[in-house]
Order: C-alpha cells, then structure tokens, then sequence
C-alpha cells in the first residue's frame, strides 16, 4: 500500500519526522506491507553474506558448546580420579560435561547476541560454574552423598579458567576474520550527518563487533553522496526499503532524528524487514554498567547512574590491595634487581621519585625506576623543540635522556613496577587514568579536570590502546571513558590486555 505525500501526513500521525523529502514512495511503517519487495543486484549479493554469518554463528556456538564439554569432562574425570574406580570416572565425566553445556546455556552462554562480543559469554562460563556447585552441594546434602573438597576448591575455578581460555582463544579467531572483511552483519546507519559520522568512525575504527557499515539514511536529504565514505541512500521514510534492497541485518538510529511513536512503528516494519534495530542515543561514553531501563507509568525510562555504588569502590580497593600485595612480593626480588643494574649503570639512585596529581586534586609522591640519567629535568627546555607529542604531554621516540638500561625498563614498562607501593598505600589504584604532573594539570581544559575523578593507575585503556603511540586527545578520550563506565570486571579485562601490551612492547618507547 504506498501512499502519497499528502496521505503520508495524515497516516503517520506522530511520524512529522519522515515528512522530509525521500527517494521513495512513502509507505506506513505499521501496514503489512512496509516495503516494497524486489530483486536488486545489492540484495542478490547481501543475501549470500547473510546466510554466511549464520553459518559462522552456529559453527561458533557449536564449537563453543564442543569446547565447554570437553573442559567440563576433563576437569570432572581429573578431580574425581581418585576416589572413583573403573567406568565410574568417565561416565561421572561424561554427566558433567552434558551438564555443564546445558547450564551455560540456560545461562545465556550461547545466546547470538552474547557470541564474540562482550563480557556475556565470560559471565556465563562463571555464573555456570557457581551453579553446578550450588547444584552439588545442595545434593550432596539432601542426600548425604559426599562431595570431594577438591571438586569445589579446585575443580570450580580450573573449569572456569580452561573454558574461559579457550572461549576467549575462539574470540581471538572470530576477531580475526573479522578484521578480515569476514563474519561481519551489513549495517545501515540513520541520523543527522554529524552523529552518522560518529558511529561509523567508531565502529570502523573496531571492525572485531562485527558491525561493516553498508550505507545511511540521513535525516535530510541535502545532496550529499556519502559520509565517512559510506553511501547515502536515502531519507528517514526510505530506511525499510533500503534495508529490503540491501538485505541489512542491522539498522542504528542514533542522535534525535526519531521519537519514541516512530522509533516503534519503525521496529514493526524492521520485524517484517528481518532487521535488528539498535538504538545509538546522544548519551556519549556512556555505557552498560550505568545504564538501566526502568518501565514506569507505561514508560521505558533510561537511568543513568551518576557515581559509583559503595560496593563497587569497595570491591576495587579490595582488588587493589590484594593484588598490589601478591604481586609486590613476587615481584620484589626483580624489583631490587633491576635497581641494582640501575644504580650500577649510570650516576644516581636507583629510584625516581616526583609529584604527580591524584584522585580529586590531591597530591602524592610516585615511585619509579630511575630509566633517564639525573640531570633529565634541566634538559628538558633544550628538548622542546623536538617534542614529538601534543597537547600538554611530552615525548620522544629517541629521547636522549634515557639510559641504556632505561630503554629496556620502558619498553616493558618494568619502571613502573615500585608503583605497586602506592597502590597498597592507597595514592594508585591497578587500573586508572595516567597520574598526570603538577604542570600539567594546570594547563587542562574544563572537562579534562573530569580525569581526578577517580585515583590515578598502574595501567588503563591508554595503556592497552598504544600507550605512546597515542596522541593526548585521545588519551584523554580513553581515560574520560573509563573515568564514566568503570567496573571491576572491566578492570580485570584491562589487567589481562595489560600483560599483553607489556609483552609485545605494543607502543612503548
């Protein structure tokens, strides 16, 4: 049923948003027939790629429940060995990892929207494992069976820990293919110019979400051909058409060029399109930990939380004290190593210390490995021209204040490891924003000042994202993100990409 422009107006009630000029016939969004279907070259082709990542979905759900199974058998068969005899361990085994998948599933662990993206599928393998425990002891009570110790305080975090590794080597894989061009869902784009502009910057710029942007619909047709180099194919009444003609999996509204009435009446037309619909507001960096929908008064309201809970600073500094602590113990007898060669290769001590900025202003004295020779400070003026860095940061590829042994400690950030003393003192936390200098913090902008909000880290998003190859607005961009959605679990996450970073020397000079 298409309709004519004067028809259009009166039909779409609310709609006054797809008013605007389009290339198509304007058809309602709630009509049975939201779009007209014909055979394109674009559809032709999209629909092979389609069918593609479905096939590499189920393959990756399949291998992922093959993977979980046999880590599942494994661990169980191990653990139980001895106190089991003759079939009895792998048949035991065998239950277990049958279980096991059938938990993760329940706990959403093969879910399409969880695989190769986010922290769902770690969750899952956890959540998974704390019920199978759960599960155990509550049998092992009602009946008065016995449940080997080593089944919970050595089974339990094995399981998680293999299947963890082995779904995160399988990400790996997936990421991989997709920087590749592969497994990737056609996506379609819808806005103002300069918020289409956004997401396609960001999502181009991380093709491992899986997202390849295949055109956009822009709110207003103004002649232009394309933007960030994808095409513009129409307006905000073409958007179903467009997604039929090109057979995109995935459609994103972002900025305010919809409201809620057709934002809905375009999700019904999205369902016949057999297209998801993701909603991209003007919340930026905002993300999952501090958003939550509340249904009130027939209302789907959007919280944000606007500081962290108690629990969760208090889960930090526990996370804090305690690895800091383990790791400085271990890590002593290197530490006194490494300030041994210091101090015999060059004049001065073995350690650097200096006054750096840390959580809400305050001031506090930062431990270093001395890895530049005692006079670097006063060289400093006659280096300024050569700065090879922006804003208010300072570097150099080849800085010639940098000792011998310094270029090692840099390259793997083995300077920084005295810091572990001010994370235990509580100046530092593991994960944080860079601790910025005195002089520094004086030249910042308003909103940079928001980078004192939490303590300053060990490691952080700059740190896994090119350390020094960054340039200081995007350094700056990374520590705000993290300074607004930080959690514990992401602070795990950038623990583990920290040893990753440090190992390749990625970006360290």
């Amino acid at each position: 049923m298409t309709l004519t422009a004067d028809r259009g107006y009166f039909a779409f009630g609310e709609d006054h948003e797809r008013r605007r000029p389009a290339r198509e016939p304007r058809r309602s969004w709630a009509s049975t027939e939201p779009f007209e279907r014909r055979r394109t070259r674009f559809n032709a082709q999209e629909a092979s790629r389609v069918d593609a990542w479905r096939i590499v979905r189920r393959r990756y759900a399949l291998t992922a429940a093959t993977l979980d199974a046999m880590c599942a058998a494994l661990v169980t068969y191990v653990v139980s060995l001895p106190s089991v005899d003759g079939l009895v361990g792998p048949a035991i085994a065998l239950g277990a990892s049958i279980g096991f998948v059938v938990l993760v599933a329940v706990c959403g662990g093969y879910r399409p929207t969880e695989l190769g993206d986010g922290p769902g599928e770690f969750q899952s393998i956890a959540r998974a494992v704390g019920l199978a425990v759960v599960t155990a002891m509550a049998y092992a009570f009602l009946t008065g069976a016995a449940l080997p110790r080593a089944g919970v305080l050595v089974g339990a975090p094995a399981l998680v820990a293999s299947a963890g590794a082995l779904r995160y080597a399988q990400r790996r894989r997936l990421h991989a293919s997709r920087r590749d061009g592969e497994a990737m869902r056609g996506t379609l784009v819808v806005g103002d110019p300069v918020s289409v502009a956004r997401v396609i910057t960001d999502l181009s710029g991380e093709p491992h979400h899986g997202y390849r942007i295949d055109g956009v619909c822009l709110q207003t047709l103004d002649g232009r051909e394309a933007v960030e180099g994808a095409p513009v194919l129409g307006g905000l009444a073409d958007v179903v058409q467009v997604v039929a003609d090109h057979a995109a999996e995935v459609v994103i509204v972002t900025g305010s060029c919809l409201g809620g009435e057709a934002l809905r009446r375009l999700s019904w037309a999205l369902g016949r399109a057999g297209a998801d619909l993701v909603v991209a507001p003007d919340l930026l960096e905002v993300t999952a930990p501090r958003l939550s929908v509340r249904p009130t008064a027939g209302l789907s309201l959007l919280e944000v939380e606007v500081d962290a809970p108690r629990r969760r600073l208090v889960a930090k500094s526990v996370l804090d004290v305690t690895v800091a602590t383990l790791a400085g113990l271990v890590l002593l007898p290197l530490v006194l190593g490494l300030a041994a060669a210091v101090r015999l290769t060059s004049r001065g001590p073995a350690f650097y210390r200096q006054t750096r900025v840390g959580i809400d202003g305050r001031t506090f004295t930062i431990w270093k490995l001395r890895s530049m020779f005692i006079d670097a400070d006063q060289r400093l003026a006659a280096l300024a021209a050569r700065n090879q860095g922006s804003g208010v940061l300072f570097k150099m590829r080849d800085d010639p204040r940098v000792t011998p042994i310094g270029r090692v400690l840099r390259k793997y950030s083995l300077d920084e490891l005295p810091q572990l003393w001010n994370v235990v003192r509580g100046d530092m936390s593991l994960v944080g924003p860079r601790p910025p200098l005195v002089s520094e913090v004086a030249e910042y902008e308003d909103e940079v000042h928001r980078r004192l909000r939490v303590k300053p880290g060990l490691t952080g998003l700059w740190q896994v994202s090119g350390r020094s190859d960054l340039d200081w607005d995007a350094a700056v961009r990374l520590d705000l993100r993290y300074v607004d959605n930080w959690s514990v679990a992401m602070d795990v996450m950038i623990l583990w990409k920290t040893f990753r970073a440090v190992a390749t020397a990625s970006g360290a000079y």
